[in-house]
């Protein structure tokens, strides 16, 4: 007996709820509707003797970019090049700290040196997301240099996600290589 009932509640349920799925699609198709009239009359066609006429494009305004050169000999040899990352982290890891601290005291004692730190990541996940996490990494170590003296004119932070690997392949060995900032002078 209760089940009969049980059975009786479930279908009146499923009727409930197709009516409400049909009456959200009646709604959603005439929401969907247009009263604009449409022209019947067919859009006039001219001619023209004239040949078609040319202009030259105006000069441009914009003045090209001009990347300052790498210049790997501005950096000092004593220090590593790379700092590395874990997955999907932008968190500068404790074993880079030495790293950080070398750069910072460099940057302190050479005001007129510039840095760029270019952020990298493995090749799992989309460009655009890979693109910002590699920009993440690179304001993350520009951050720490900044909190350690740093002046922001002196460094630069820019992505290149996964474009660039440092290794070829897959899997973790080769991923965790990618997943990296690089110290580059300019």
């Amino acid at each position: 007996m209760n089940a009969q009932r049980i059975d009786a509640s479930l279908m009146t349920l499923a009727r409930r709820a197709t009516g409400v799925a049909l009456a959200c699609s009646a709604l959603w198709l005439a929401g969907c509707g247009s009263n604009v009239k449409l022209n019947d009359k067919p859009a006039p066609i001219t001619t023209s003797s004239q040949a078609p006429t040319t202009t030259t494009p105006a000069a441009s305004t914009v003045a090209p970019v001009e990347a300052a050169p790498i210049d790997p000999t501005a950096l000092p040899a004593d220090l590593a090049r790379v700092i590395y990352f874990d997955f999907d982290s932008f968190v500068v890891r404790e074993d880079a700290r030495g790293t950080v601290e070398g750069y910072s005291k460099y940057l302190n004692a050479n005001k007129s040196k510039h840095i760029t730190v270019e952020g990298h990541t493995d090749a799992r996940g989309g460009s655009e997301y890979n693109l910002a996490l590699g920009q993440k990494r690179a304001e993350a170590t520009v951050k720490a240099l900044g909190l350690l003296g740093v002046s922001a004119n002196q460094l630069e932070a820019v992505s290149f996600g996964k474009e660039r690997p440092a290794v070829e392949g897959t899997g973790e060995e080769v991923w965790a290589k990618n997943r990296r900032a690089e110290f580059k002078g300019r």
